[in-house]
């Protein structure tokens, strides 16, 4: 995209010492920023970095916010430069995955808006319907801990497996109580899961990546994940400390303005959802 940053896994990884001794050395958290300062906000591509191009161009101006975004395309990065203070904020990930972040990594991240809903989706290359899955087949799954969970749960509610009572909230394939096609699952990082399909009978895709990969998750989908009583929202992130920085509230107004919440509905067509 114009005017926005990529970073590869690659260059992360070189620059991971970089960033390890920027932390040492400073505490955003601790320092006030102004409000005219840049506000730095790290997003993976689809939808995050659209909706927030389209704030860039459309609405930031005049909002008095001067925004920069950076583009990242893995789950961990965005929340460790958070941390850090390589970027002032992030919007990518679900209050769960933030939660559960938080507490293996150590960090202190805080939501400060609730956006959007991407509904997850069960695709195929093989198979046009549910039931048509074959026996024996291999699903790919998302292997972060809460990804996985989530998709697995959404197994069970479609009526592909039944999992063992009282594991939902952390299921893994090992809590599988009852598998009646006797399907293996291959668990592959979350972004690589649409790459998978060629090489599985079905595959859960997170909504953004399966829209960055060009899927259609309204249409393409075996099936989807309801919005109904669904706690994945995505949220505007911070770490803890940063919630009333003026440039970070004005975003937050901004990601749940009337403009943004038309833009999204236009744009996505149900394959993304407002959730304000």
């Amino acid at each position: 995209m114009r005017n926005t940053f990529k970073i590869t896994a690659a260059v992360l990884a070189t620059g991971a010492l970089t960033l390890g001794l920027t932390a040492c050395g400073s505490d955003k958290a601790d320092t006030k920023a102004d409000a005219n300062d840049k506000l730095v906000v790290a997003a993976t591509p689809v939808p995050h970095a659209e909706i927030l191009e389209y704030i860039k161009k459309n609405l930031a101006k005049k909002a008095g916010l001067n925004l920069e975004v950076k583009e990242f395309t893995d789950y961990v990065t965005p929340n460790t430069a958070t941390e850090d203070g390589s970027v002032d904020a992030n919007y990518f990930q679900t209050t769960p995955y933030l939660k559960d972040f938080n507490k293996k990594q150590g960090t202190h991240l805080k939501s400060v808006a609730t956006v959007h809903l991407e509904p997850l989706g069960l695709y195929s290359e093989k198979a046009k319907k549910l039931d048509g899955l074959k026996k024996g087949g291999t699903i790919a799954l998302p292997n972060d801990a809460d990804n996985e969970s989530r998709a697995l749960r959404f197994l069970a509610r479609n009526g592909i497996i039944t999992l063992k009572s009282g594991s939902e909230a952390t299921a893994t394939p090992q809590d599988i109580a009852k598998n009646p096609k006797d399907l293996e699952f291959k668990e592959v990082e979350a972004a690589q899961t649409p790459r998978s399909l060629k090489d599985v009978d079905a595959a859960v895709i997170n909504g953004n990546y399966a829209i960055g990969a060009g899927l259609k998750p309204a249409k393409d989908a075996l099936a989807l994940e309801s919005t109904k009583n669904n706690a994945y929202n995505n949220v505007l992130a911070v770490k803890e400390g940063n919630e009333d920085d003026p440039r970070v509230k004005k975003l937050a107004k901004l990601l749940t303005s009337p403009e943004v919440k038309k833009f999204i509905e236009d744009k996505y067509k149900g394959s993304v959802l407002p959730s304000f």
